[in-house]
């Protein structure tokens, strides 16, 4: 499988995963971020960057964002594999993500 962005990420997108990603693999949703499961290709560069935690290796995700495998993979389905996130701009949200209440976040 490959590295998925989870529930933490949705409407923070930090993206200092981004920076951190050598094949352009992270692309930006309208609530958050999402790994093209396609193009990972493992390297775990972004996993410790992200501020809230919110990135895991597929076979270790929490039971909370067991989901978030099968959002990624649906986020892909209709916009195929682009040469690159720089490229696509912003994708739009799978149906799940879009259906979230909206996360609050403070600046503390």
């Amino acid at each position: 499988m490959t590295y998925v962005i989870g529930h933490a990420c949705v409407d923070l997108k930090d993206r200092s995963c981004i920076e951190e990603c050598p094949v352009d693999c992270i692309y930006e949703g309208e609530r958050m971020l999402y790994i093209h499961p396609d193009q990972c290709v493992d390297c775990g560069a972004c996993e410790p960057v992200c501020p809230v935690e919110a990135i895991a290796y597929s076979d270790d995700l929490a039971v909370e964002d067991a989901p978030f495998a099968g959002v990624a993979r649906h986020a892909f389905s209709e916009l195929g594999s682009p040469d690159g996130a720089e490229r696509a701009g912003v994708v739009p949200d799978p149906p799940f993500v879009a259906a979230l209440p909206v996360t609050v976040r403070g600046d503390s």
